[in-house]
């Protein structure tokens, strides 16, 4: 028996009942050893009907709650998670391949997520208004923050449990239903944690989760019930998304290839150690997963070597063992695309410093791969590998550095590794990201920062006070 068993449910969750039937199902495997953990059935027209009626149904509760009562019931969901996180843990591990103590922060960042969103509920609300000069001379004037309607969210794969959490945790604090749509990949974490919101307390149709294919995610996006859209996912589909939604808000959280730049006075031993991890963890398989490198001239070789000889010692394989940072890749499509365009990269001039290929097509393994010589137009430098691939390239100046970070089509997170402080007000002044991280890698996040991209990289910002700006609207009074 597995360690969870007994968290698992195979239904969608639709108006607090629980639907384990459909026409047709997805198989969920575990990622390593390709075998099958769950049947989930797909959703029908029906349900999506049923979906959307009980979150109005639901948001007519759920919208006259309390600050307190919503912050309680978020804080009862931590404590209920609190108490199965070993489970929780397992099944990431299972249906995401994520390694087992990488997914164990996952779920302590999942609480984070939730213990933060009950003391947002309590604090979160509007603003005085100056205008006790002229015509409004005498008069008051304040806001007060409204919930807009159902949520409707889609999350992916490889944050199956924090980054669905991201969503509803906000949502529910703001005092709106949700609609989650999980990945097919991996949606029984987020199946796990409607159990969990259903034991809590939260009113019928104030969370909804069902998995469905992409007609049926297209219907849920045009219909007109939902009042905002929050995606996390690829860029192209995010942006397909926006352009069908209607009048709703629209947060996108979408891809990245981020960047990181290390000058001379950097501490290159600590820089490689974080890079490493920051590149190949979870195999490369973040949003804001180091991506490319570049490196001041003077101390290219040394930190080249430094970081070649710590690339290379890399763990890779089964989730399961602890010492593993690189297990498999999501399916074999995504392998394959990795591989080919690993291949392209080499074919078109760049070298291999190490990795460059196929570890175990079973189990889904790629090497932990550094490339050089690499140019703009190469897909594994302008497009998101998501896979534990990185490219390296030294750079004569600072400025050049900035200029490679901003010659993206994307613009998530970007690091710099430096101890002189003009060096990091620059990047923040030239930088086009929507984050940078001195000194550490751009995979860096805590869970109530404003978090989201620019250019192809999104709109709008998660993080738990700024999701509820989003799912909240401010009405005004003047007296």
């Amino acid at each position: 028996m597995n360690k969870f068993d007994h968290i698992i449910r195979t239904g969608n969750f639709i108006g607090g009942e629980w639907f384990e039937k459909g026409t047709d199902t997805v198989k969920v495997l575990d990622k390593y050893h390709q075998s099958v953990i769950a049947e989930v059935p797909l959703a029908s027209e029906s349900d999506i009907k049923n979906t959307l009626n009980s979150a109005l149904e639901g948001f007519e509760e759920i919208k006259h709650w309390s600050a307190g009562k919503r912050s309680e019931g978020l804080s009862k969901i931590a404590s209920l998670l609190e108490n199965k996180k070993e489970a929780f843990a397992h099944l990431i591990t299972a249906e995401a391949g994520k390694p087992i103590d990488y997914a164990y922060v996952e779920v302590e960042r999942a609480l984070n997520t939730l213990r933060i969103a009950a003391a947002e509920a309590l604090t979160h609300t509007g603003e005085t208004v100056p205008i006790n000069y002229g015509i409004g001379e005498g008069k008051t004037a304040y806001t007060k923050r409204f919930p807009i309607g159902p949520v409707l969210c889609i999350s992916p794969f490889n944050f199956p449990l924090n980054l669905a959490m991201h969503k509803l945790a906000p949502a529910l604090a703001s005092g709106c239903p949700v609609i989650v749509k999980p990945p097919p990949q991996a949606p029984l974490s987020c199946l796990a944690l409607a159990a969990l919101c259903q034991e809590a307390g939260f009113p019928k149709g104030s969370i909804n989760v069902l998995l469905c294919n992409v007609a049926m995610a297209e219907k849920l996006v045009r219909d007109e019930r939902p009042e905002m859209l929050s995606f996390t996912g690829s860029s192209k589909v995010g942006w397909h998304l926006k352009n069908i939604c209607g009048r709703k808000k629209v947060t996108l959280e979408l891809g990245g290839n981020a960047a990181a730049i290390v000058d001379e006075t950097a501490d290159l031993n600590r820089a490689v150690d974080l890079l490493t991890n920051g590149a190949y963890s979870y195999a490369g398989q973040v949003c804001i997963s180091t991506q490319r490198i570049y490196v001041k001239e003077e101390i290219y070789e040394q930190f080249l070597e430094l970081l070649i000889s710590k690339v290379e010692k890399i763990k890779s394989g089964n989730p399961y063992h602890s010492e593993v940072i690189n297990g498999p890749i999501i399916d074999s499509h995504h392998l394959n695309r990795i591989n080919d365009w690993v291949k392209e990269a080499k074919e078109l001039g760049a070298s291999i410093l190490t990795g460059g290929k196929i570890l175990d097509g079973k189990h889904h393994i790629y090497a932990p791969t550094l490339i050089t010589n690499t140019s703009h137009s190469m897909q594994v430098v302008c497009d998101e590998v998501f896979g534990p691939v990185a490219i390296i390239e030294k750079i004569k100046d600072f400025d050049e550095g900035i200029a490679c970070t901003n010659n993206s089509p994307f613009g998530l997170q970007a690091a710099v590794f430096t101890n002189r402080l003009d060096r990091m007000k620059q990047a923040h002044q030239a930088l086009e990201v929507g984050g940078i991280i001195i000194n550490n890698v751009p995979g860096f996040r805590i869970d109530n920062m404003p978090y989201g991209g620019i250019k192809h990289s999104g709109l709008g910002r998660e993080g738990i006070k700024y999701a509820m700006d989003e799912m909240t609207e401010p009405r005004l009074i003047i007296y």
